[in-house]
This record gives structure tokens, C-alpha cells and sequence, in this order.
């Protein structure tokens, strides 16, 4: 029942990390960590916000997990340990779920980045970039 119970503990440390570098918006866009989704990663702006949001949802998640794994380890049957290892895994998923939906949401929020302006124009918008490629 030991290592059943360091299931929940060390993806509750790993779950939470994430969280509090997404929250710190310490969180790299380059690593396979965060929420990723098409909305998520249309830009950094919309990368950093959404993880922001989700940041403390995760945190938490990342604090059922560990509660969980210490539960399961002080419990004196395996019944209780089994017990308390499944709902602390359950409620840490539907957390970290939960966080990545606001976090998409906050993404989806964020205005697309402005499109590159052609090469030799200023992006002033006075319309001569036009007149030059025709």
C-alpha cells in the first residue's frame, strides 16, 4: 500500500509546481507543460494569461494530491488507503481539468496578435505598402 499511496503524493508535487510556475508566469511555452490548446498557444500574450488563470486551480490540485498521498500513507488498513487514494486522485484531475478550462477561456479572451507587416513597411497603416507591392 506504500507505493499506492506515492502515487497521488508525487503527481501532487509535480501537478502543483506546474501550477505555481503557470501562476508566476514562470511557465515556458517551449516545454510540454500548461495548458495547450489551439487558443492557448495562438501567442505568448494568450499562452501566459491562460496559465495564469488556471495557476491556482492547479496549485490546489496539486495539494488534494499531496493530502491524498498522506492520507493514504497513515491510513491503517488497505481499504482506507485505497480509499483515500482514489477520491484524492479523482478530486486532482477534475481540478486540474477545471483549471484548464478557465484557462482556455481566459486564451480564447485574448485578441490574436496583430498580423507581421510586410518587409520594408513601417506598420504605419498608411496604405504606401500596398501601393508598393501592386
Amino acid at each position: 500500500m506504500f507505493v499506492v499511496a506515492l502515487v497521488p503524493l508525487v503527481l501532487g508535487v509535480v501537478v502543483g509546481w506546474g501550477g505555481l510556475l503557470g501562476w508566476r508566469e514562470k511557465l515556458p511555452r517551449d516545454r510540454g507543460a500548461g495548458v495547450r490548446t489551439a487558443a492557448t498557444l495562438r501567442s505568448d500574450e494568450a499562452f501566459r494569461v491562460a496559465n495564469r488563470v488556471a495557476g491556482l486551480p492547479t496549485m490546489v490540485a496539486g495539494v488534494v494530491g499531496i493530502v491524498a498521498g498522506i492520507a493514504g500513507l497513515l491510513m491503517p488498513g488497505t481499504a482506507g488507503a485505497l480509499t483515500a487514494t482514489a477520491i484524492g486522485l479523482v478530486g486532482m484531475f477534475a481540478l486540474v481539468a477545471g483549471g484548464g478550462v478557465l484557462g482556455n477561456r481566459a486564451a480564447a479572451a485574448v485578441p490574436p496578435p496583430a498580423p507581421a507587416a510586410p518587409a520594408g513597411c513601417s506598420g504605419c497603416a498608411c496604405g504606401g505598402c500596398a501601393v508598393q507591392r501592386a
